[in-house]
């Protein structure tokens, strides 16, 4: 038997594991594919505080600085560079949005810098193009390697302790005598005291046998990569209308997406073929993506790829520890932003599973936030 089961092997997932590991507990991960297979493989791999919602700033606050001693904790490059977030209006219709994040986020406390003048937008970014009115500039900002990161953190969960199974689906999570008791794979049950469900778009269907719902909503995003070019960005790019976001990774790779688009097949499954973009939707991206990076669309395409987000009706995620369900934890619904958060959503599951406060208010991010039949039995409890 293991202290802790934590389902899924994304960013939330290996993080988890490390930070319980190291903390001495028991821990076994178990993958249904591989490592970073799905959300956390296919991400922009930014790594921002700009742009969040105010519940979720404290959290990407925390994460930044978490990230910035990664390597020497790890033991391993995950190519995080602190370059700056740019959040660009390409028109004078979006200078409004960029203006008004600027105000919210400082009067939070974030080092947000607005820029309106072409000349200094220019000599701060000389790669954008002339299209881009205004941005904001948070110089805290940065990128990694989502791929790298998340395996080096399964590799440390790995040297703490904790055993990672892949290529293991789990089938349900076993619940009896009022709690729950371990999980289901196709050998049979597993037990342990806790479970962790990080499972993105598959933790709803986790969720239905044991009388919690999980409004998810399923999105696709496409991800345009292109030749190695010379060094031309330290900054990673968004739009104001969120609708494109692209970086220079380490390699000198332009890497650039669309936003997140309704996805429409059905079923439980799916392959990289299905997930690919269309040519119509690649074409979308290669436009928009060329009014923000001057000559984008002269670099030469090398790799096209798709992913599904786990996207909850607010935008936020949901990092709880349902009363109704005790032995349980919840973190899924990140909705496209979740990989810079991973190194704090670990520390949260760790103190969840610990039966300790976590340091953050969680009260946002609960999942009886969508069921008021939920939030009375939580009110109830809590006296």
């Amino acid at each position: 038997m293991s202290d802790v089961i934590i389902v899924g092997g994304g960013i939330s997932g290996v993080c988890a594991a490390w930070e319980m590991a190291r903390a001495g507990l028991d821990v076994r991960l178990f993958e249904a594919g591989s490592l970073a297979a799905m959300a956390s493989g296919r991400t922009q791999g930014g790594v921002r505080q700009s742009g969040r919602d105010p519940a979720e700033l404290p959290l990407a606050r925390a994460a930044v600085r978490r990230w910035q001693s990664l390597a020497a904790e790890l033991g391993e490059d995950v190519e995080y560079r602190q370059g700056g977030n740019l959040r660009v209006a390409r028109s004078d219709d979006e200078v409004p949005r960029i203006q008004a994040m600027v105000n919210e986020q400082r009067a939070l406390g974030l080092e947000l810098e607005y820029l309106d003048d072409r000349a200094d937008l220019r000599a701060l970014a000389p790669w954008l193009s002339e299209e881009v009115r205004a941005a904001s500039f948070c110089p805290t900002d940065g990128q990694a390697n989502p791929v790298r990161a998340v395996n080096a953190f399964a590799r440390a969960a790995g040297s703490a302790g904790a055993t990672i199974d892949l290529q293991e689906p789990v089938r349900a999570v076993h619940f009896e005598d009022g709690r729950v008791r371990g999980v289901v794979t196709r050998h049979g049950l597993v037990e342990a005291p806790w479970v962790v469900l990080a499972a993105g778009i598959h933790t709803p269907e986790l969720l239905a046998p044991l009388g919690l719902h999980f409004p998810l909503e399923i999105h696709h995003v496409a991800v345009l990569q292109t030749v190695p070019v010379p060094h031309r960005m330290d900054q990673v790019f968004g739009t104001a209308a969120g609708d494109g976001s692209g970086r220079q990774q380490v390699d000198g790779r332009l890497r650039v997406t669309s936003g997140v688009q309704p996805w429409f097949l059905a079923g439980g499954s799916w392959s990289d073929d299905d997930v690919l973009p269309a040519a119509g939707t690649v074409a979308a991206v290669v436009e928009r993506a060329s009014r923000v990076i001057r000559d984008f669309d002269r670099v030469p395409l090398a790799r096209v790829w798709g992913g599904l987000i786990d996207k909850t009706p607010d935008a936020l995620p949901v990092l709880d520890a349902p009363r109704a369900v005790p032995g349980l934890v919840v973190a899924a619904g990140f909705s496209g932003h979740g990989f810079a958060l991973g190194p704090v959503t670990g520390e949260i599951l760790r103190d969840l599973c610990l039966g300790e406060e976590p340091d953050f208010d969680l009260a946002p991010f609960r999942l009886s936030r969508f069921n008021s039949a939920m939030a009375s039995h939580d009110l109830e409890l809590l006296g």
